[in-house]
């Protein structure tokens, strides 16, 4: 087992995770303060749930024996119109599932951080599935129609 591969993986989640669950709190936290308070509570929901992720990763790593870094976060643009985010939401969870299923070929021969990330990886899937329906769903309702069910 090539322990440092495990945790450059992980030390790669938790930086970007991090940053994408702040990210989804300030977007729920916008479409809360807008009225649309159930589509808001998904999204801070969605911050706690990621950072569970964060700190499972990050146990992982010290029990790798690793360092856990805390890398710089980039800047990023909130979007206030809540359907232009979820598309913009959608077009960066595509990669982003990809991108883990490659990254679990890496660790395959770790079946602890294997079955980490798989589980993880079932969680972005379910993430990603719920966008893929809601765009969907404005496209046939129209979004009016949409954002009214997320009042």
């Amino acid at each position: 087992m090539d322990k440092q591969k495990s945790i450059e993986a992980l030390q790669f989640f938790v930086t970007h995770l991090a940053e994408g669950a702040i990210v989804h709190k300030q977007q729920g936290m916008i479409f809360k303060s807008q009225g649309f308070t159930k589509l808001g509570e998904k999204y801070i929901d969605h911050f706690n749930e990621e950072m569970g992720w964060v700190e499972k990763f990050t146990e992982r790593i010290l029990d790798l024996g690793g360092d856990v870094k805390f890398e710089g976060m980039k800047s990023r643009d909130l979007i206030c119109d809540p359907v232009e985010y979820v598309k913009a939401d959608l077009a960066i969870q595509e990669p982003g599932v990809e991108l883990l299923m490659k990254c679990m070929e890496g660790v395959k021969d770790d079946p602890t951080t294997y079955d980490l990330l798989k589980a993880y990886l079932k969680d972005e899937e379910e993430d990603l599935y719920w966008s893929q329906g809601a765009v969907e769903l404005i496209e046939k309702i129209d979004a009016k129609h949409w954002l009214r069910l997320q009042l």
